[in-house]
C-alpha cells in the first residue's frame, strides 16, 4: 500500500504583514500637504453648515500657511544638500579627469598592424607622406593592396608624396610605380622626393578624421620594429602617434627638412 504524504502550501503573508516598503511609502508621503488639505476641506464644511466661527476659520487658514511655509524652507534645505553634493560631484569627475592623460603614442603590434594601416590610410585626409619607408615591402601584390591602395584610391586624399633614400630609386621603378599605375587616383601620386637620408626612423603622415587633424604612424629600421626577410624589411612593430602628440611637430619637421633640400 502506497502511502501519499501531502504537503502543506506555505502560508501567503498578507501585504500587511512584514511588508517593509509600506512604511518606506508612508514616510515619502508629504503629511504636511495632507494636513493643510484636509484642514481646507474642514473649514469648507464648517462654512457650508456656518457651525463655525469666522475666528476659526481664519485660524485654520493660518495654520496652513505656516504648513506651507515648514514644507518650503524644509524642501529648500534638501535641494541645497542636494546641489552641494553635485557640485562636490562635479568637482570630482573634473578633477579625475585631468589625472587621466592620454598617451602620445600606442605600440600597434602583428596581429594589429595591417588593421591599423588600412584603418589610417581610410581616415587620411588631404596629402599623405610616406618618409623613409621600405618599398619592398610592397613588392608582393598582396601588401601593397593592403598597405599602400587604400590611400591611394581614397577620394579625401588629394596627394602621395613619398620622402626616400636614393638607394630605393630601383625598387620604387620596379615593384610600386607599376602597382600604382593600375590604380585609380594614380596621378595624385607624385614623383618620390629623392635624398640621402641618415635616419634610422620611418613614419606615414596625415590629417585624418573628420576634423583633419594629424596623425601618424611610426616605426624604426632593423630589429625588433621591422622583420628581415630575404632582403626585405617589413614592419612588425609600430607606433600610432596620436594628434596631440608633440611628437607629430617634430615629425613634420624632419619631412619638411628633407623636402626642402636640393634633389639628388
Amino acid at each position: 500500500m502506497t502511502t501519499v504524504v501531502a504537503r502543506a502550501a506555505p502560508a501567503r503573508s498578507s501585504p500587511s504583514e512584514g511588508d517593509p516598503v509600506r512604511p518606506r511609502r508612508l514616510l515619502r508621503l508629504e503629511w504636511d500637504a495632507i494636513a493643510g488639505v484636509v484642514a481646507a476641506v474642514l473649514a469648507i464644511v464648517l462654512e457650508l453648515l456656518h457651525v463655525a466661527d469666522p475666528s476659526i476659520l481664519v485660524t485654520i487658514i493660518v495654520a496652513m500657511l505656516g504648513l506651507v511655509l515648514v514644507r518650503d524652507l524644509r524642501r529648500e534645505a534638501r535641494e541645497d544638500r542636494v546641489a552641494d553634493g553635485v557640485g562636490r560631484l562635479e568637482a570630482d569627475v573634473h578633477a579625475l579627469r585631468s589625472a587621466l592623460v592620454p598617451p602620445d603614442a600606442l605600440l600597434i603590434g602583428p596581429g594589429r598592424l595591417r588593421g591599423e594601416s588600412e584603418r589610417f590610410a581610410s581616415q587620411a585626409r588631404g596629402e599623405v607622406t610616406y618618409f623613409n619607408v621600405c618599398l619592398l615591402m610592397f613588392r608582393p601584390q598582396s601588401l601593397f593592396d593592403r598597405l599602400l591602395r587604400p590611400a591611394v584610391e581614397n577620394e579625401a586624399v588629394t596627394s602621395v608624396q613619398f620622402v626616400l633614400d636614393e638607394g630605393e630609386r630601383d625598387n620604387w621603378a620596379r615593384h610600386v610605380a607599376p602597382k600604382v599605375a593600375a590604380c585609380m587616383g594614380a596621378a595624385k601620386v607624385r614623383e618620390p622626393r629623392w635624398c640621402t637620408l641618415h635616419e634610422s626612423v620611418s613614419f606615414i603622415l596625415a590629417d585624418t578624421g573628420t576634423e583633419g587633424m594629424p596623425e601618424a604612424l611610426l616605426s624604426f629600421w632593423g630589429e625588433p620594429f621591422m622583420s628581415r626577410a630575404v632582403e626585405l624589411q617589413v614592419p612588425r612593430y609600430i607606433f600610432r602617434v596620436q594628434r596631440h602628440s608633440e611628437l607629430i611637430a617634430r615629425l613634420s619637421e624632419l619631412e619638411r627638412q628633407y623636402r626642402m633640400r636640393p634633389s639628388s
